[in-house]
């Protein structure tokens, strides 16, 4: 019995702190979501393209909220960087 009240307690307790974390920066989500989409979208070919290809004022703007707040660059890497990594392994890109 205790157990499962533990169990019940500790699931309410991490589906209320993932809504209140989840809402905390929506926009960072949306980027997050964004450039996922692009690299599970895009070809290994499309991929290397992009890299030499002008990033477009937004998103030198998010670039550039990254590199000036740590707690959303920490925010934003970790939604992406399992899904960026796992394509550049896909692509050859890394070890």
């Amino acid at each position: 019995m205790f157990k499962r009240a533990w169990l019940l307690a500790l699931a309410v307790t991490v589906i209320c702190w993932t809504v209140v974390y989840a809402q905390q920066h929506p926009i960072v989500d949306a980027i997050a979501n964004k450039v996922i989409q692009r690299y599970q979208q895009s070809s290994c070919e499309q991929l290397a393209k992009q890299k030499s290809e002008p990033k477009p004022p937004q998103e030198e703007k998010a670039v550039e909220l990254l590199h000036h707040d740590p707690q959303v660059r920490a925010e934003f890497l970790n939604k992406v960087a399992a899904p960026i990594a796992n394509k550049m392994f896909e692509c050859g890109l890394i070890p």
